[in-house]
Parts: structure tokens; sequence; C-alpha cells
């Protein structure tokens, strides 16, 4: 019996309340499958279980229902609450969802400093000074500070590495600091540009250019010409990104967020303005197994992006959409709630922001043309590799392994994940390899393959269509015998063997059931995957390696010296910058450390030496 006909719909919506809350669909596991919200429940269930008009995608979803669970709640905007609080609980596959992230960066300026310095900050803000932002990615951030190193040349390195300079650094000679940490610079004058500095990332563009010009008449005046020209370009350099970013005549704090659907993909596009001043803009593909409208994709972004409860992110006053939205006043009300202060969304607008809203508009649109475009490209090279490989049918899960090492120190494997879309980066999994002879890649893959095939005999993870494995015979070898061992069968398993050279489009594929090598041309689809999800897993294989052997690395030096905590380590790393400044200093330096007694600054000193 299917999970539609266990589940009684007709008696569930009897005695289901008319009021409002949230629902929560389940299938026989009892694994989510929805979460929504509704103002009236009753009305709201009874939507899916009608006789027509349900688009196929909403069947599906209806024929694995085996339970649904209500909430009320006393408010609609409750209501809304809870069902974000559910779907990033959950994450239901029916849901639209976007893709989980960081938090959202912004630009810090220190102020308990003699020089104060700029850099990019996430997460919670315990730094003295001031904060701009939020940016929509840690490029937009990147850009802004190096335009800001470029023009204002406030320091932007670490303090610890700030602390111990005793001459300029290469920043400085390529003009990209003022080089404060040696006196280069009047604490004057760097006070006075750092003011520079905050008045552009306040937006204050007027004030600065004014500030700038005075500035370049009282050098002028003084015959310093040098110092005045710099001042000019600087000013030349802050018109032309004030034209880049259109925001002579207005201000205001706002998001402006575009939704394009084509093809049943939708693109989000969020355009940041802060002060007046466009801070960036980032894309977003939210995924979804129902056949949504533009206005909801817009609605679940708005709600999953803003609504935290927490209050964790910074609302900007006016969030200026593309769309008109049914609930619009309702989502109004509870970002209002969240920010202490009235926020309004609204899709009739004039002026620049009009001109911010085609901005968007036309990115998103670009931006999904683009995707789609991928995605075709993509859906080629896999028609390329059933061809290649004479497959029945077209292959929607690759995996690939690699193993990476330095002499047989801090091995690690690698297992990538592809589907029909390309990198699928939330299956991606590094294993660390432990109790085998150093540099023996063979067991090193031989026990990769068995800790994850292991788990793909339990059906604990999908099994692929096609395993490919960078290496030749000896590595292919190995897995043939762990899947053997573990009685899967059918999976056809390929080695993607180094040519000539080691050069790329040289490769031999070995094919595991029959032992046939296959050489492509350079120019082949199919070959383009395979190099693609090979570089893939070599890459992922190497970042886990050198992370393990830093850390290891690390380890041996401070960790390893009874009586130095981590307190002291930090403190430590903090006063000399870095473990080789500490490997370098006397055992005198290590007792200037705060913390640090003669005893331990000898214990260091010694530890380091015989590490």
């Amino acid at each position: 019996m299917s999970s539609s006909q266990k589940f009684d719909h007709q008696r569930f919506l009897k005695t289901v309340t008319q009021k409002a809350g949230v629902y929560v669909m389940l299938n026989e596991a009892g694994e989510v499958l929805y979460v929504g919200k509704a103002k009236n429940l009753r009305n709201r269930l009874g939507s899916y279980f009608r006789a027509s008009g349900l688009s196929n995608k909403t069947m599906a979803l209806v024929s694995r229902i085996f339970q649904i669970e209500v909430t009320v709640t006393a408010t609609e905007s409750e209501a809304l609450l809870l069902e974000q609080n559910l779907i990033k609980q959950y994450r239901p596959p029916y849901n639209i969802l976007l893709r989980d992230d960081k938090s959202y960066p912004y630009i810090y300026l220190s102020s308990d400093q003699q020089h104060p310095r700029l850099s990019m900050q996430r997460g919670a803000k315990r730094g003295k000074g001031q904060y701009f932002g939020p940016y929509p990615s840690a490029g937009a951030v990147r850009e802004s500070l190096s335009w800001l190193q470029k023009v204002f040349k406030v320091r932007q390195c670490e303090d610890s590495y700030y602390r111990n300079r005793s001459r300029p650094c290469l920043q400085y000679q390529i003009g990209r600091c003022s080089a404060p940490c040696v006196g280069n610079i009047s604490d004057q004058e760097y006070a006075r540009d750092v003011q520079h500095t905050e008045l552009f990332l306040s937006g204050k563009s007027a004030a600065l250019q004014q500030a700038l010009a005075d500035d370049m008449e009282r050098c002028a005046e003084a015959l310093e010409f040098e110092k005045a020209a710099e001042l000019r370009d600087r000013i030349g350099y802050l018109q032309q990104v004030q034209a880049s970013q259109c925001i002579e005549g207005e201000d205001g704090d706002l998001d402006i967020i575009a939704g394009v659907l084509q093809a049943g993909l939708c693109c989000i596009q969020l355009l940041s303005v802060r002060a007046g001043r466009v801070l960036g803009s980032r894309s977003y593909f939210p995924k979804s197994l129902l056949e949504e409208t533009v206005d909801s994709h817009v609605e679940a972004f708005i709600a999953q992006h803003y609504l935290t409860g927490s209050g964790a992110v910074d609302l900007p006053k006016e969030l200026v959409l593309n769309v008109e939205l049914a609930d619009a006043a309702l989502l109004a009300g509870s970002l209002s709630e969240q920010a202490g202060r009235q926020v309004a969304i609204v899709h009739r607008v004039r002026s620049r922001r009009a001109k911010w809203q085609q901005l968007a508009i036309t990115a998103a649109e670009q931006n999904l043309r683009n995707r789609l475009a991928a995605s075709e490209s993509m859906a080629g090279r896999y028609r390329a590799l059933q061809e290649l490989l004479e497959l029945d049918n077209l292959p929607s899960r690759l995996e690939c392994f690699d193993i990476s090492h330095s002499s047989g120190e801090a091995t690690v494997a690698s297992c990538v994940v592809f589907d029909d879309n390309g990198p699928l980066k939330a299956d991606y999994r590094r294993m660390n390899i432990d109790g085998v002879a150093a540099g023996d890649d063979y067991a090193a893959m031989r026990q990769a393959l068995s800790r994850r095939y292991r788990r793909v005999a339990s059906g604990e993870v999908p099994r692929p269509d096609i395993l490919f494995i960078d290496g030749g015979k000896g590595q292919l070898n190995q897995a043939l015998r762990v899947l053997a061992e573990l009685e899967i069968s059918e999976l056809l398993t390929i080695g993607v063997a180094k040519g000539a050279d080691r050069r790329a489009g040289l490769e031999v594929l070995i094919r595991g059931d029959t032992g046939r090598e296959l050489t492509l041309a350079d120019n082949s689809p199919a070959l383009h995957l395979i190099q693609h999800i090979r570089d893939e897993s070599h890459r992922f294989a190497i970042g886990g390696h050198k992370a393990r052997r830093d850390k290891a690395r690390r380890q041996s030096g401070l960790e390893a010296i009874p009586g130095v905590g981590a307190k002291r380590r930090r403190e430590l790393l903090r006063h000399f910058g870095g473990l080789q400044g500490v490997r370098k200093a006397s055992v005198a330096d290590l007792c200037r450390v705060p913390g640090i007694s003669e005893k331990i600054a000898r214990e260091i000193y010694e530890g380091l030496r015989g590490a």
C-alpha cells in the first residue's frame, strides 16, 4: 500500500483547525518533505487534495505524504517566523532552499590603536571601532579594501605583523601603505587618512571631496606639489567610483532584490546599497522540487535571508523588489518587528532606485542565461560520456578519489561527487589516512574506498553510476578488490592514468570491467568532464593534506611543550607574529610575553630546538 493510500486526508481535514499556523508534511520514514504556513490551515491543506488543477510535481509531493503535523500560532507573523526556523532546521526537499552560507562580511575600522587598521570581519562585532556593511560577498569586501588601500593607504596588516616591523614592508614599496609602523608618516597625517576613509565608507562623498580639495589647495600654497598631486589623484579616483556606482544626489540604505525565472530555474539577484553607495551584488539560485512562481521564490528568499529571529542580520530601511508580493505587508511587519524600526517593501520606484532596480534585473537575467548555458554544456558532456562508455542510461552521479601527502606525511584522501549539474560540494568528503606505511598510495586508496563503500553498501550514501580513480592500474585494482569484498557489483570503475609527460589531454582511461584502455582527443567533451572531476578531487585532497600537515607541524612545536596551553600559545603567536618568530626568539625575548616565566621560556626554547 502506498503512502498516499495510508494517509486519510478526508478524515484529517475534518479535524484540522481553521486558525493560522504552520504545517509539516512527513513521509513514511518520518522525514520532513515540506514546511508551509497558512492564514487558514484547513483551507490551505485542503488545496493539496483537490481533484484537479495540481501540477505533476505537487502530485508527486502529495503521493509521498504519510503524516501531517500542524502547529497553531497566535498570529500570521508568528507562523512566518516558525516556518523559517523549521525550514532552516530540516531543509525539506520540496521547499525553496537557499544554500547555507557564512555570516555576511563587513569592513572593520579599528579605533583602539595608535594607528587604526582596516580589515574584513565576519560574525560577532566584538572589536572597538566602526563596522561598514554588510557586503553581499567577500569578493565585494576585498575589492573595496583593495581600492581603499590604493587611495588612502591605511594599513591592513595583522596587528602582530605591524608590531614587529623594523623596516617598511612590500605594501609601502608599491604605494599601498604609508608605513606608520616605522614612523614614515606622522600620527596627524595618518589620522587624517583614517578620517577620509571613514567619510568614504559612511557615504559622505561630498564632505570627503571638499576635505580633499581643501587639503590640495593648502599643499599647493605651501609649495608641496607632490603631496598636492597625490590629493588630486585621490579626488579623481573618488569621482570614478562615484560615476561607476551612480550615486550622485542619492542616499539611503536599501537592498534591491530581482527575481527571474526561466526553464524551471530561478535567479535571485541581491544588490546592496548603504549610505547611497553600491556595495556589490550577488546571485542566488534557490532550489525547489515544486513548480514555483517568481514571486514565491522572492518571498522565500526574503524570509530565509532576513528573518533570523535573533536580529543577527542588519536589515536595510527598504527592500526594492521587481515583483509584487501578496504577503508583502506580513513580511514587512515581521522584518520591522525584528529590526525594531520600520522596514518598507516596495516594487514601484522612480529615479535612482528605478535604475538600481533595472541593474539588478539585468544582472539576474544575464547570470541566469550563463547558468543555463553552463547547465546545457554539462549535459552535453554527460551525453558524450554516455556515448564513450556505451552506457544504456545517462549517468547522473559520479565519484572520484585521490590521495595527497608529502613524502608520506599527513596523508589525506578525497572523494568528490558530481551530479548532472556539476560539482555537488555538499557531498564532498575528506578522509585522514592512518595505519598505513608512509607513501603507500595503494594501501591509502584501499582504506579510503573501504570506509566510503561500506556506507554505500549499507545504503547510508547513494551509489554512484561511475567511480573514477585518479591513478593507474595499481590504484584501480585496489578499488576493484574493495568493491568485490563488499559485494558491490556492476559499478563501472575507471582509472584515470596520467599520460606521457603527465600533460593534460594525454590521460589514459582504464575500464575496470574489461581492462580496455582509452585515449581521447583533447577536445572531447567527455574528457573535459573527466578532467574536471579529477582536478576537483586533486584540489580537494591537496587542501585537506596541507591543512592536516600544517596543523601537525604547529602541534609538533608549541602544543607538545608541557605547560603551554591555548592561552599562552595565543599570546606567543600574537607577540612574535607566528611560529617562526617564536622559534627565533631567545629566552629573554620569550620572558617578555605576558604569562611566560623564565622556567617556561627555557622549556619553550629547548623544546622548539629539539622539535
